[in-house]
């Protein structure tokens, strides 16, 4: 199945450069280019994109606005988010991640990075951050509205996850892969996916990156200052 890509980004030449790059891969395609946030939610909706590469940084409705936007549209509940920012050390970054991003991207980073987030967004598997760490955006998270940055209603929400499914979290929010956390939980891969499935459901989270977002927000996981 082809990848539908939509990019949003303010600097055409970013654009141009972006749409060559997913353009020349055989599994994606770009189905349209927007230059604020208001027309990337538009075009996501008009375009049926799978993943949005967005700038968080654009003149009107800014990159942040949209991934709201298109998070809380049913109907755009099957799209992906992926942003894309110069500094990667950014407290929007993680605003973002609350938001309903995928997870996130230096705009320095690899043309092989860019194309395996692309990838790696649309199958839902991971928390996108190949040169920003889990630890980074532990780091944000406990600086949030409270003291320690726990939320008391994320708390409160992890009452309705099984045992399982409360190691299974701690794991994802490790980083590890559902391979990995069957073999560290010595259970079948498939476990582990029905394991994830049904915390996001429980915990209302979209994606794996949101279910790091609650394990941290939760209290569940704490930040490691490394």
């Amino acid at each position: 199945m082809t990848i539908r890509v939509l990019l949003a980004d303010d600097q055409a030449l970013l654009r141009s450069a972006f749409r060559v790059l997913v353009d020349s891969e055989p599994d994606m395609e770009v189905v349209g280019e927007a230059s604020d946030g208001a027309e990337a939610v538009r075009l996501a909706r008009e375009q049926a994109a799978d993943v949005v590469l967005m700038d968080i940084r654009m003149p009107g409705t800014d990159g942040l606005a949209a991934t709201r936007m298109i998070s809380s549209d049913p109907s755009l509940a099957e799209v992906r988010v992926v942003i894309l920012t110069t500094f990667e050390v950014d407290d929007y970054v993680v605003q973002a991640l609350r938001a309903g991003a995928s997870g996130f991207l230096g705009k320095g980073s690899e043309p092989e990075e860019l194309l395996n987030a692309i990838r790696v967004a649309a199958g839902g598997e991971a928390l996108l951050s190949p040169t920003a760490t889990k630890g980074l955006i532990a780091r944000f998270l406990a600086q949030g509205d409270g003291d320690d940055g726990r939320d008391p209603a994320r708390s409160e929400r992890l009452g309705a996850l099984t045992g399982r499914e409360r190691e299974v979290l701690v794991q994802v929010a490790g980083g590890h892969s559902n391979d990995e956390i069957a073999e560290r939980l010595q259970v079948s891969p498939l476990t582990v996916k029905t394991h994830v499935n049904r915390a996001m459901a429980k915990l209302g989270a979209r994606d794996r990156a949101q279910l790091v977002v609650i394990a941290y927000e939760s209290g569940l996981v704490r930040p490691r200052m490394e």
